[in-house]
């Protein structure tokens, strides 16, 4: 019988955001414009650090590393949310469902681990400038990069493996605007229990895991900027780090709202407005709040355009 009832739904219906015709195509414009800017805004980013030898840092290293998983991230959820609103067609296939369910969790869990990976950096730049060289080489960048992304693969494996492994019988509407992980849980006609809790621990410590670095590493960071003898210095590594902090606050805020949190898989059309933060709003904003507070992107900025 448990085949059966795997066989027997064929794909979803996504029913998130569907209340007021009205806004359908408003909420199309959104999502597309937000797209297009994120596109753009992370593919200047990478040019622009490609281009200029002086961007040749582990900081930039991670921040072109951060604009390409910026890219793909969106890519997952935007342009199909998108196209959703517009021509009012929300099913997606069993497969459709599964797979934006295994990128969206890769990308997302890599992002925390990236987040995480930059925090530790700039705590080696400002609390051991000294040994920065020597401590962030070449090598340990290209490993935290790929152990981000191991991370991310261990964790979408887990959760889309665990989620599709239920059955869904008759209810096939997924209220959510993606297949969230814990959208689809909802819909399931098998017991979750056990999906919750896991979906609970693994999240759960990969968040507080990622967030507790964050934390700590930007904790010995205003210390360390506190007790800058000059003013100047301050202000550089103060201006630096507060737009870092915008954006952790915004993700690990919104993240640890939806998966950190027991009962996390019961109230989904909460998770609708507060999931549009960080699948498409922080992608957006990250190359603006990495650039527009930094000096050496504007000088490098400039000097391209005038060539």
């Amino acid at each position: 019988a448990k085949m059966e009832n795997h066989t027997r739904v064929s794909e979803f219906i996504l029913v998130g955001f569907k209340s007021q015709p009205g806004s359908q195509l408003l909420l199309s414009v959104l999502f597309s414009t937000i797209y297009i800017v994120t596109l753009v805004g992370n593919i200047c980013m990478i040019l622009i650090i490609r281009m200029d030898s002086n961007l040749h840092t582990p900081m930039y290293f991670f921040l072109e590393n951060l604009s390409t998983l910026d890219i793909c991230y969106s890519s997952v959820i935007a342009p199909r949310a998108a196209l959703a609103f517009l021509v009012g067609r929300r099913n997606i296939s069993y497969s459709g469902c599964a797979s934006q369910m295994f990128f969206f969790s890769l990308f997302g869990t890599t992002e925390a681990f990236f987040l995480a990976v930059m925090a530790y950096d700039r705590f080696t730049a400002i609390c051991n400038p000294l040994l920065y060289q020597v401590i962030m080489s070449r090598r340990l960048c290209v490993l935290m990069v790929m152990g981000s992304y191991l991370s991310g693969c261990i964790n979408c494996t887990i959760q889309t493996g665990f989620t599709f492994s239920l059955s869904f019988c008759g209810r096939r509407e997924i209220n959510h605007f993606f297949c969230d992980v814990a959208a689809v849980i909802h819909a399931s006609c098998s017991n979750t229990r056990v999906n919750e809790l896991v979906m609970l621990a693994v999240c759960g410590s990969i968040i507080v895991g990622t967030a507790l670095v964050v934390f700590i590493s930007y904790g010995y960071i205003i210390i360390t900027i506190v007790q800058m003898p000059s003013a100047e210095s301050r202000h550089k590594a103060y201006s630096t780090c507060s737009s870092h902090m915008v954006t952790i606050c915004l993700f690990f805020g919104t993240v640890f709202f939806m998966y950190a949190q027991p009962g996390a898989a019961s109230s989904p059309h909460k998770s609708n407005t507060i999931s549009v933060f960080y699948t498409v709003v922080i992608p957006m904003l990250n190359p603006f709040i990495y650039t527009l507070r930094n000096r050496e992107v504007k000088a490098s900025l400039k000097k391209q355009l005038k060539r």
